[in-house]
């Protein structure tokens, strides 16, 4: 019996560190200097609640009309918003025409994050159809992560690049739907 009920605790007390440790980075955190080379990202999205399927674009989406990679094209990604993304092959499952922004904002519970990418206008608060300046406060309705939609962010910078929703596998996860990657974060499989 004391074997037992001390192997006990020990499992309780390594399940409860286990838990801890999982709970530590549940929040993007701001890098002090984002990746140049890969447009940066803020805070990289390792453990965050990030969905394995993006679900639908946004209502008012408009396909490109002639995109570089068309719908079922496969690519290699060098963005790096995701742990494993940059060098990950995907494949596109949509093109698209609008303005995409890189933003900061902070989530309703947690730390700020710099230099989001990305968040298209249709995913904007009353965005109208002019493309947004650097520096303009503005209501997100993307729910990319947890405690985003609603929030109030910054513009950091724009593109009216061409925006891709793919699919891909990295570090063991798939990924259905992600949103989103512009065409500067895309290259040709070789």
């Amino acid at each position: 019996m004391n074997k037992h009920l001390r192997l006990s605790i020990a499992v309780a007390a390594l399940g409860g560190i286990l838990a801890l440790a999982g709970c530590a980075n549940d929040q993007e955190t701001p890098e002090a200097s984002p990746s140049a080379e890969h447009g940066g990202h803020g805070g990289d999205h390792d453990g965050m609640d990030h969905p394995a399927d993006g679900g639908p674009v946004p209502d008012g989406m408009v396909d490109a009309t002639d995109p570089t990679y068309p719908v079922g094209s496969e690519v290699t990604l060098t963005a790096n918003h995701m742990p494993g993304m940059d060098g990950a092959t995907a494949t596109i499952v949509g093109a698209y025409d609008t303005y995409t922004y890189s933003v900061d904002y902070t989530p309703e519970e947690g730390s700020p994050v710099l230099d989001h990418k990305w968040v298209v206008q249709e995913e904007i608060e009353d965005a109208g159809d002019q493309r947004l300046a650097d520096g303009t406060e503005v209501v997100l309705l993307a729910d990319h992560m947890e405690g985003m939609s609603g929030v109030t962010a910054t513009i950091a910078s724009s593109t009216d690049e061409t925006v891709y929703v793919v699919d891909y596998e990295a570090d063991g996860m798939t990924m259905t739907n992600h949103k989103w990657v512009v065409e500067s974060e895309i290259e040709p499989t070789s």
